[in-house]
């Protein structure tokens, strides 16, 4: 598991946006992140929850968290940076609340030349927060 500072190894993100702060490979295409909830973090909301917009971010940044331990598995010296295309079929089921630590899990599928396709789901426990569908533009 990579965690705190390290983290930025794997993407091109720095403070305050960082949204990833630990990371686990589970195979070639797909990881699991977490995040802890705290009352800096840039996307909370007056009553302490996560936006959503919050939610996508830290999808997108597993991705690219995904994206550099595959870089870095090839020997490339940095992170790719990616941009988010478009997004489908995000649903919000919840906000996550200060205090509480959100665990997800991202999955690559097809891959056209720099055009990567990504699926993710949020947990906060066991109990799902989020899902959402990416396109994904890798620089």
């Amino acid at each position: 598991m990579i965690k705190g500072k390290d983290i930025k190894r794997l993407i091109p993100q720095r403070e305050p946006f960082i949204m990833v702060d630990g990371f686990e490979q589970r195979d070639s295409n797909s990881a699991v992140t977490t995040l802890s909830v705290c009352h800096n973090n840039y996307f909370i909301l007056p009553d302490d929850t996560m936006a959503e917009t919050g939610l996508i971010e830290h999808l997108a940044q597993s991705c690219s968290a995904l994206a550099g331990c595959q870089a870095m598995s090839q020997a490339l010296e940095r992170p790719p940076v990616g941009l988010i295309g478009e997004v489908k079929h995000f649903e919000c089921h919840r906000r996550p609340q200060i205090g509480e630590r959100i665990k997800s899990t991202v999955t690559f599928g097809f891959t056209f030349g720099n055009t990567t396709l990504a699926t993710g789901q949020s947990f906060v426990d066991e109990e799902p927060i989020a899902d959402i569908q990416l396109k994904i533009f890798m620089q």
